[in-house]
Parts: structure tokens; sequence; C-alpha cells
């Protein structure tokens, strides 16, 4: 099972991020905080100058019924999709839902998180080209 999914766009981290922004709309999914993690570490005196955001994103209806199935998987909400700079390149992806939830050993929950999985990978794949 691959954990992660990551692809890498021509695009830069702002043009990116408003294009995942209005893919994810699409999906009903919000995104609730952006992240920047070079900004906060910066701001804390640390020597760290790669472009590195992390956006959570939620659907509530789909945060909804997953929690109703089983509240355990409230421990993975909401998702991460983080957008950085890896030696020049603009990189977005995030941790896959069904690895997370695979900890859970629920079927049930699995079906959700495949569905959710698909629909996030589909807004990162739109938001790089």
């Amino acid at each position: 099972m691959q954990f992660d999914y990551t692809v890498e766009t021509n695009n830069n981290i702002q043009i990116t991020i408003s294009s995942l922004k209005e893919t994810l709309k699409e999906e009903k999914f919000g995104v609730l905080w952006e992240f920047d993690i070079k900004g906060k570490l910066q701001e804390k005196g640390l020597d760290f100058n790669k472009e590195y955001m992390v956006l959570e994103v939620c659907n509530p209806h789909e945060a909804q019924r997953i929690l109703s199935e089983n509240q355990m998987v409230g421990y993975f909400l909401p998702c991460k999709i983080v957008v950085y700079d890896d030696q020049g390149k603009t990189k977005i992806g995030m941790p896959r839902p069904t690895a997370l939830v695979s900890m859970v050993d629920d079927p049930k929950i699995k079906e959700l998180a495949e569905d959710i999985e698909r629909r996030l990978i589909g807004c990162i794949d739109k938001s790089i080209v």
C-alpha cells in the first residue's frame, strides 16, 4: 500500500494553491486552514528557506458521514494536502486516506476513505494542469 500521493507541477506554489482551492470547491471541500511552515519557522528564528504550505481540507458532509460510522477516524481529520518546493520544483501531495484508515480495520470506513481519496486525487490532478 502506498502511503502518499504526490505529483509535480510547473506552476509556482501560489498558483498551485489557488487552482487547488477551485478544484476542491467543485467537490465541496473547503480549506479550513493554511499553515505556512516556512513563515512559522522563520518567525521562531529558525533557518528554513523552503516554501512549504500545509492545507487542511474538509467536506463537512463527508466528515459527518465518516464520524457517524466510527469516531476514531476523527484522528485523521481534516485531510491534509501539502504544496511545497523541492529543489525548484513545486510538488503537491497528501497522505492517502485509505492508508490512514487502514489502522481502524473497518470495511465500511475503508469504502468511504476510497471515495474521498479518489475525489481528492482528482482535485490535485486537475489543479496541476
